[in-house]
């Protein structure tokens, strides 16, 4: 299935191509932002589809006190299915998602979530998705996510319907470094009855909430621990994801997730997560994920100290920081 979704992936016809390069520091998540799609045809603001409404309820919240990224792709996941719904089109599996977090939601904060078509190749489609905050209608959050589909005869006329402009920020293309030996376990358990979704892969918020537990294994080897952020009010706080799924899973499969550091900005961090079967090796979901070191109490990103800094720097995946 891995082959299958990533042939469609490559296949997807869009208003504009990803943008090579892995570049960038800490003003990268703004300068992306800024960043239209002038190339795809304006479309009637009608074409969207509210897909999702709700709110943030306490245990969704993490340590940096806001809406956790695992319980995001959640809505995203509901999102997803409401709109193929309404193209009469079957749940789909997901080839990737890019996500690019803009705003923090808090407990108790109410949101919906906007969803259209930005993209069809008859193999698979590309979904646009905008999570607003319904009480002052900012954007917090856009995704760029593909499923595997192909649609029915009477599809194309639904599809066209719900064609919309998309004007969410350009995709960088993030290349793996050359050798992934220099990742290291982060996470290791089995897959849950109620983690495989309706179309047998494992949930997407499921591979998150695994990818966020190995997130605290890379930080900890360069000495941001859960003390540190604990005494010194830290956290790390995601601005960007890019996530792609593999095949099906079933309850009961070993899994472990491999991770390690890829990038150091003064702030900026990115991390590559490989999750595998760990009897077969095969690729479950993996996940490049940007964030940065993060004020609790300013909310706003601040630089690593310099000894933490130095110390990242040498745990760096071989390779990795020129991608």
């Amino acid at each position: 299935m891995r082959d299958a979704l990533g042939a469609a992936a490559a296949g997807i016809e869009r208003g504009r191509p990803p943008r090579a390069g892995g570049g960038g520091d800490d003003g990268e998540e703004e300068e992306r932002l800024s960043h239209g799609c002038a190339s795809i045809a304006r479309m009637a603001s009608d074409a969207w589809l509210e897909t999702y409404r709700g709110t943030v309820f306490r245990w969704e919240v993490d340590h940096n006190d806001h809406f956790t990224v695992a319980y995001y792709v959640a809505r995203i996941a509901d999102a997803a299915r409401a709109l193929l719904h309404a193209l009469a089109a079957a749940p789909a599996p997901t080839i990737d998602c890019f996500i690019n977090y803009r705003r923090e939601l808090r407990t108790g904060d109410v949101m919906h979530v906007l969803s259209g078509v930005i993209g069809t190749d008859g193999e698979s489609l590309l979904l646009g998705h905008k999570l607003f905050d319904s009480a002052s209608g900012e954007l917090c959050t856009t995704v760029e996510h593909r499923v595997a589909t192909k649609l029915g005869a009477a599809a194309p006329t639904a599809v066209e319907a719900r064609l919309v402009s998309w004007d969410g920020p350009i995709r960088e293309t993030r290349p793996r470094p050359s050798r992934l030996d220099g990742l290291r376990d982060a996470a290791r358990d089995t897959v849950k009855p109620d983690e495989v979704d309706s179309t047998g892969q494992l949930a997407l918020s499921a591979a998150v909430q695994r990818f966020s537990a190995s997130n605290a294994h890379v930080l900890t080897a360069f000495g941001l621990t859960p003390a540190y952020m604990r005494e010194q009010r830290r956290g790390f706080s995601t601005f960007e994801f890019q996530l792609a799924m593999g095949g099906a899973v079933g309850p009961g499969d070993p899994l472990v997730v491999r991770s390690g550091l890829v990038r150091v900005g003064t702030s900026s961090m990115r991390i590559l997560h490989v999750m595998t079967d760990a009897r077969t090796g095969a690729e479950v979901a993996s996940l490049h994920q940007s964030g940065v070191h993060f004020d609790q109490d300013r909310r706003r990103p601040i630089p690593l100290p310099d000894d933490l800094r130095a110390r990242a720097l040498a745990v760096l995946v071989p390779g990795a920081q020129g991608l």
